[in-house]
Order: structure tokens, then C-alpha cells, then sequence
């Protein structure tokens, strides 16, 4: 949606095919029984991301929906302890330094150096195609490696900052939907410390499916069309361009595609012949965990913030369930998004709505009912003992969705949830590329192209595609 705001705007008719009947991908909403639930993201970061793409049609996010900043940000429970985690740099800096003397000014000193990976990575690399190697190459490239230090690793970074376990988890928590073990993903990533810190945690007032309603209303402003409910079937390719697609078995005429869904499953719309990667290449590929989600409703209320996160198990041997031993895990870390507590039109008068995450390894075998009942039961068992408060027995609403929902709403590679894994290997120029080198006029944007997985990266992943693809359309018109 948001390339097609950027080629609408430029006066080129585009239509937006949508597999699903309402807008929004993984970012979807559903309700029932007076509960409101977003289907897939639920940390609002980046905020200037989602200001700077409507300020560039004219627009504002206060045209279409109003922020919250939480506080605390997020609450984490370790073994019998829930830390809430302040907004703001001084008030963390403060409770670090309640746990390990000297922390509050290493935490200055490791935001200070996570800012500057966060301007140079917005400002000269997370909006580049990452078509061709000489994009990265500069004058200054010695020095923004310096800066970046990717080939240092995020458990190398965070622990020469900090010796508490507890604080060393809290700057490692986003590795585990990075996709890697701490020791293998980038200490460039340590921007997204400051992205969480310094630049706050918000909330879109009525939930998260606000932000790609928001867009949809605004490509409709602007006259591109949707078709809902149309699973594209086929790409057809003469010359190696691309003339159209197939839809229901009927083909509809195209000067140029953009393929917005799972990158590998755009893929299988080709001929072989017109493919970029093979099903080796795919088979090789690291993976982002996969998802096990329990949409629940509560006839009470529940001690909990907005975002919370259960760590009060073995992080290493989750982590391990994941990366290196793709197994189920046997005691999970879970999260816990509990918007009602923030957003009362969410939720019945004196209702809880829970949503709940355990990050497991795409791909695994066996995603059944047994397990997903099983997997709640653990889950609900921790929450109660955790919490002091019955759960289960109060549950009015309840539905689940996995690796094979996943598969099967979004034709999911593996049925993952979170892409490509962010190693060094896989980062920028390592992904697969935004425009094929097979089919002259078919580009791509998405969680499995660059710059990754995300809301934010969505949005600037659709505005570059659009810009390549405007850079094609115009010279194919002189």
C-alpha cells in the first residue's frame, strides 16, 4: 500500500490485489464478542518513519489516528521478580543503576553510541535498494564501519557495557525476533535499543491496525484501487517482462509488478526459467522464528501493563530451540500484549484483552491442536503463578493461530512470521533482491527483502521499491 501511494502520487494508475477481504497483511484486525484484536504487530517504534511518509503526501498521523506513549514501556518478569522498564533514558538509567553501580552512565554511553548507528543507518542505508555492492561503497566507509561495528556481535557489544544479567537481558530482548543467538546477530542492531529508549514506545488509540488503515484510506484519497479477496495465481512474463497477472484464472494487464507478499512465494508465480533463486537457495536460508499466538478474552481484569515480557525461564535454552536445536521449545519464553490496558474501546467494561506470542522456529513439523493446547496450558499456568491471579477459568473468547495460519493467509515460506534472520550474512545486500534480475519490470518490497521485518521497515521497504520501479517506468518512457 505504501508503494502504491508513492506511484499514485506520481500519476500512474496502480491497483493494489489483496488476498485477504480487509487491508493490512499480517497487520490485521479482527473482532468478536466486544474484543479488538490486531493479528500481528504490536510495538509501535520508529515514530518518525510513520510521520515523514504522510508529511510527503501533505498529510499528518494526527489526521488518522492519536498516539499514546507508554509508561513503563514494557514490563519484564525474571525468576519471582516483574521489572517495568521506565520510558525515557534517565529513568532507565536510574533503575540500572539500582542493580549494578556505574550503569546509569554506561547506559549513556552505549545509547549515545546506539544513536549514532541509528542516524547513519536511517540517513545512508536503510532506505538503499541494496542492488549492487557500490551502493555501500564511500569515502567514509572505514569510519562508518568504525561506527556501525558489524562485525562485532550484539552479546560481545552489551556485555562490555554491563554485568547484571538482568540489564543484559533487557539489551538483548530484541535478538530473539532478530533470528539468531545473541552472539551471531550484529552490534549495529543496538540502534534498535535507542529506537526503544530514546525514541519512545507508543500506541495507536483503537490498536495497531490503525496504522495500515491509515494507509489504505490514504491510497483511496489518492485513487488507487483495491481488490480484496483476490489471490494472485500466476505471473506472466513475455520477453522477460512482466505483461500481467493471473487472478481466478482470468489475467489482468500490467505495465510493471510489484510483488508485496512472502518474497518466495512471489517467486513460485513464475516459470522456472524466470525465478532468481531456487529452491536450494531457500532451503539455506536462516530463519526468523515462526509464531504460536493465543487471541484470548478475559471477563476480568489482569495485573499486567501493555507489553510484557516472560523471561522467567531459560533464555539461552529457548533461544537454543530457535537458532541452533529447531525443536519446540519445552519451557517457552512468552509475550504478552495486553491493550485494554491502555485502550478501554479494545475490550467489554471490565474485560481483558490478551495477546499472547511464543516465539518457536519456523518450519517445525507438528503444529496441531494437541500442541497448541498444551502450549496455552503452560503458558496460562506461568501467567497465573506469575500474576496471583486465575486466568483460565475466565477466559470468554479464545482462538489460536500458528505456522499453519500462518502458511495458509499469507503463503508464508515455512510458515515464519518474522522473515529472514538478521545475521551479518543476511543484513542489506545479503537479502534477496527488490528487483529481479530475471524480469526486467517486477520488483518487490516486504519483510524478506530489505531492509527487513517490521512495520517500519515496511513502510520505507514500499517507498524504495516505488522509486526504483519510477526510475524503470520513466526511462522505459524517453
Amino acid at each position: 500500500m505504501v508503494a502504491a501511494c508513492y506511484l499514485q502520487k506520481q500519476g500512474y494508475s496502480v491497483t493494489v490485489y489483496e488476498k485477504n477481504s480487509i487491508p493490512g497483511g499480517r497487520a490485521r484486525q479482527f473482532r468478536e464478542g466486544g474484543f479488538v484484536f490486531d493479528m500481528g504487530p504490536s510495538w509501535y517504534w520508529m515514530p518518525e518513519i510513520f510521520e515523514n511518509f504522510f508529511r510527503e503526501f501533505g498529510r499528518s498521523t494526527a489526521d488518522y489516528y492519536s498516539l499514546v506513549r507508554l509508561d513503563p514501556s514494557y514490563s519484564i518478569y525474571f525468576q519471582g521478580e516483574k521489572m517495568r522498564i521506565p520510558a525515557g533514558m534517565e529513568a532507565l538509567g536510574e533503575l540500572f543503576e539500582a542493580l549494578e553501580t556505574g550503569s546509569a552512565k554506561r547506559l549513556h554511553d552505549y545509547l549515545g553510541n546506539a544513536a549514532e548507528k541509528y542516524r547513519i543507518g536511517m540517513e545512508r542505508y536503510a532506505t538503499k535498494p541494496c542492488l549492487r555492492l557500490s551502493e555501500f561503497v564511500s569515502k567514509d566507509v572505514v569510519s562508518l564501519l568504525k561506527k556501525l561495528q558489524p562485525f562485532q556481535n550484539m552479546r560481545e557489544h552489551v556485555d562490555g557495557y554491563f554485568k547484571h544479567p538482568a540489564i543484559r537481558n533487557i539489551m538483548q530482548f530484541p535478538v530473539i525476533f532478530l533470528g539468531a543467538m545473541p552472539e551471531r546477530i550484529p552490534a549495529m542492531y543496538s540502534l534498535m535499543n535507542y529506537a526503544d529508549t530514546a525514541l519512545g514506545t507508543w500506541y495507536p488509540e483503537g490498536g495497531m491496525f490503525q496504522v495500515p488503515r491509515a494507509v489504505h484510506h490514504l491510497a483511496e484519497e489518492l485513487g488507487v484501487k483495491f481488490r480484496f479477496d483476490q489471490d494472485i495465481d500466476g505471473i506472466e512474463v513475455v520477453n522477460r517482462k512482466a505483461v500481467g497477472v493471473r487472478c481466478r484464472g482470468r489475467k489482468e494487464d500490467a505495465e510493471l509488478v510489484i510483488g508485496a507478499g512472502d518474497y518466495h512465494y512471489m517467486e513460485q508465480l513464475l516459470d522456472p526459467a524466470d525465478r532468481q533463486y531456487s529452491a536450494q537457495y531457500w532451503d539455506t536460508r536462516e530463519m526468523a522464528p515462526g509464531c504460536l499466538l493465543y487471541f484470548l478474552g478475559v471477563d476480568k481484569r489482569v495485573p499486567l501493563d501493555h507489553h510484557n515480557l516472560f523471561f522467567d525461564s531459560s533464555f539461552d535454552d529457548h533461544a537454543r530451540s530457535l537458532y541452533k536445536e529447531p525443536r519446540w521449545p519445552e519451557d517457552p519464553l512468552f509475550y504478552i500484549c495486553a491493550p485494554s490496558v491502555t485502550d478501554a474501546t479494545v475490550a467489554p467494561a471490565g474485560c481483558e484483552n490478551l495477546f499472547i506470542l511464543i516465539p518457536v522456529a519456523a518450519g517445525l513439523e507438528g503444529d496441531g491442536r494437541a500442541l497448541r493446547e498444551r502450549y496455552l496450558d503452560k503458558v496460562l499456568r506461568r501467567l497465573e503463578e506469575r500474576t496471583g491471579t486465575a486466568i483460565r477459568d475466565h477466559i470468554i473468547y479464545q482462538r489460536d493461530y500458528a505456522l499453519k495460519d500462518f502458511s495458509a493467509d499469507y503463503h508464508a515460506f515455512r510458515g515464519n512470521a518474522y522473515g529472514l534472520a538478521n545475521t551479518l550474512k543476511q543484513t542489506a545486500y545479503g537479502k534477496p533482491r527488490m528487483r529481479s534480475g530475471k524480469v526486467t519490470n517486477l520488483f518487490f518490497c516486504g519483510q524478506l527483502t530489505v531492509p527487513g521485518p517490521g512495520l517500519p521497515p515496511a513502510f520505507l521497504s514500499g517507498r524504495t521499491a516505488a522509486l526504483e520501479a519510477m526510475k524503470y517506468l520513466k526511462q522505459r518512457r524517453k
